[in-house]
């Protein structure tokens, strides 16, 4: 008899978009489909270090020890997936919904039970046809590791957890990030004279971060001119707090790859010193050339992640 425990673990919970229409026409093709299907994700996961639990049905139940492999193990599935449905008819393309949440489960044997499990299913049937949703606790592991863009879908309502689950949509390619059928649609909200109010804590953000540099850096010009007398010093105070400025910017948004931006704004930067220390000499194309190429192989890396 086996003994349970407790674990944390990455769940993968996956199944296929109209399996019973596909079904319906062609049984045989259908289930023939599936089982190539099934095959190719059984070796994705395990090649990213997952296990399959189960193959219930049109499903696919998979854990990973490590939160970004599984994310990883699902982007190069439903890119493998969409290479194999350009070959096929349409009408006969099969396509996975991905769920995927870390979460604490119960392991009894060889299977897994508990919220955790749930709450995988749940963000599956979320999912668009092709597509991965996942929860706010794979989110907050995944978000600076793993170069793909994520939207927001608000609280996820599930079964036994109060106040739902904030879930993310993960961009894969050309797909709608989230299903938009009648039962998932998000019914429309009124429009509202306090909705004007709701760009008070972005603009408190904006204060927040960037509200000093910009008053000191005006604060220094006003110095310099109070006090001119033929050189314009607070140029050197102003462009390094502009350069602060921008590195905190890019650090704040998840959808710009922060060693390219960085170089970038290291380049400017360069240039900028190079016309104010102007000589008659362009010296900045040097340190250029370097970050031009390091940015280059930066690029290179992120594209292959991606394949």
């Amino acid at each position: 008899m086996s003994e349970t425990s407790r674990k944390l673990t990455t769940i993968f919970c996956a199944d296929v978009q109209d399996y019973s229409r596909l079904m319906g026409k062609d049984e045989e093709g259908t289930l023939a489909t599936l089982r190539r299907y099934r095959d190719a994700m059984t070796r994705l996961i395990e090649a990213h270090g997952g296990r399959v639990i189960n193959t219930w049905g049109d499903g696919v139940f998979a854990e990973f020890p490590s939160v970004v492999e599984a994310l990883r193990a699902a982007i190069d599935i439903q890119n493998e997936l969409a290479g194999y449905n350009a070959a096929m008819d349409v009408e006969k393309q099969m396509l996975f919904r991905i769920g995927l949440n870390l979460g604490d489960v119960i392991a009894d044997g060889n299977d897994l039970y508990g919220d955790g499990v749930n709450i995988a299913a749940r963000l599956q049937s979320r999912a668009a046809a092709g597509g991965i949703v996942i929860s706010n606790t794979v989110y907050d592991q995944v978000r600076n590791k793993v170069a793909v863009g994520f939207d927001f879908l608000g609280q996820l309502d599930v079964k036994n957890i109060e106040g739902g689950v904030p879930s993310y949509a993960v961009r894969v390619g050309g797909v709608q990030v989230v299903d938009t059928t009648p039962e998932y649609r998000p019914a429309p909200e009124p429009v509202r004279t306090s909705d004007v109010a709701a760009s008070e804590p972005a603009l408190q953000d904006w204060r927040r971060s960037y509200g000093v540099p910009f008053v000191v850096a005006i604060g220094l010009a006003v110095l310099n001119g109070l006090s001119w007398h033929g050189e314009f010093w607070a140029k050197w105070p102003i462009l390094a707090l502009v350069w602060v400025a921008a590195l905190r910017f890019v650090r704040s948004n998840k959808q710009i790859d922060m060693a390219i931006a960085g170089l970038a704004i290291t380049g400017v930067g360069i240039v900028m010193i190079n016309l104010f220390t102007w000589r008659g000499t362009p010296w900045a194309i040097w340190p250029l050339f370097g970050l031009a190429i390091a940015a280059a192989l930066r690029w290179i890396s992120l594209s292959r992640s991606r394949i």
